[in-house]
């Protein structure tokens, strides 16, 4: 049995946080354990001057992971739409908890809602996926690339010409007030990114010790819901820096997944629906996926 655990984390205020609110659900039911974080810095840490576009999967994870394959560190706490969807070999996602709420939100200077801002107004994201929706919605908007965590994009907004920026409701809601939001976005109108509002934590596929002690933290229902959208990006081949949206959720029994492929520049959207068992979640992910690529998401991938 361990006696001490060492979390592996981004160093972020939210990955902080993340890791910490891990760290108290597992103080709570295992008081004896002795937990220490680990502040492990990340490529896209590191890169702050560009867009992370090209630069492959698992820039927010490869270094982390790395300490836990080498043993440096037990457990791995991450935003589960930073997690690729094909994890190195030896490593694997022993829980999810419940999720946040997955929506993407509008923060703006003035508190105009999306309908409100004039032709031409700048937003800041660094997202292709929101991005391409955005401009789907608004073509008359000019989008920038703004980096950084959400305290540094929010003085951005404060103070540079930027109009509004696009962030995760999820992060506002574990750090801040939600009253700073201007517009929660519509789940059909700005489909999410893969597994947003959830938290994963990866460990070692061998380490049963560790597993069985994470293993009260795992959502099923959250689980169910990001096996299905990771199942529509694992399918078309995609990751986090491309234009694709999942989302699932629970309803009447049933589990519904909407899944959306854009354009970059957002002039065509493909966006496809469908419903299944819960139990049958990599079946409705590959259902929406094929239906997907009939619908020419293959194409506008390639772009």
């Amino acid at each position: 049995m361990h006696n001490s655990l060492t979390i592996g984390t981004r160093g972020s205020q939210l990955a902080l946080w993340q890791a910490e609110f891990v760290k108290r659900q597992l103080e709570r039911l295992f008081p004896e354990l002795e937990i220490h974080l680990r502040i492990i810095k990340t490529t896209g840490d590191t890169i702050q001057d560009r867009s992370l576009v090209g630069l492959g999967k698992g820039v927010f994870t490869k270094e982390i992971e790395n300490a836990l394959l080498t043993g440096d560190i037990d457990l791995a706490v991450h935003s589960l739409k930073d997690l690729p969807t094909e994890l190195p070999s030896g490593l694997c996602i022993a829980a999810i908890l419940e999720r946040e709420d997955p929506r993407d939100v509008l923060i703006t200077a003035t508190g105009f809602p999306l309908e409100d801002l004039l032709g031409g107004a700048k937003i800041g994201t660094t997202s292709p996926r929101r991005k391409a929706q955005l401009l789907h919605m608004r073509p008359n908007l000019r989008v920038v690339d703004v980096r950084g965590n959400i305290d540094t994009r929010l003085r951005k907004l404060r103070e540079t010409d930027l109009d509004g920026i696009i962030l995760a409701a999820a992060g506002i809601k574990r750090l801040l007030e939600p009253e700073i939001i201007t517009q929660y976005f519509d789940t059909e109108r700005m489909v999410p990114a893969v597994g947003q509002g959830a938290l994963a934590v990866e460990t070692r596929e061998g380490d049963s010790t560790v597993k069985t002690l994470l293993a009260p933290l795992n959502d099923s229902e959250t689980v169910a819901e990001v096996t299905a959208e990771r199942t529509v990006l694992g399918s078309l081949g995609g990751g986090c820096q491309v234009p694709v949206g999942a989302y699932a959720w629970h309803v009447d029994g049933e589990l519904s997944l909407i899944a959306a492929v854009c354009h970059p520049e957002g002039i065509h959207r493909v966006v496809e629906i469908a419903a299944g068992a819960p139990d049958a979640a990599e079946r409705l992910g590959r259902i929406v996926a094929e239906k997907l690529q009939n619908s020419g998401a293959t194409e506008l991938l390639r772009l």
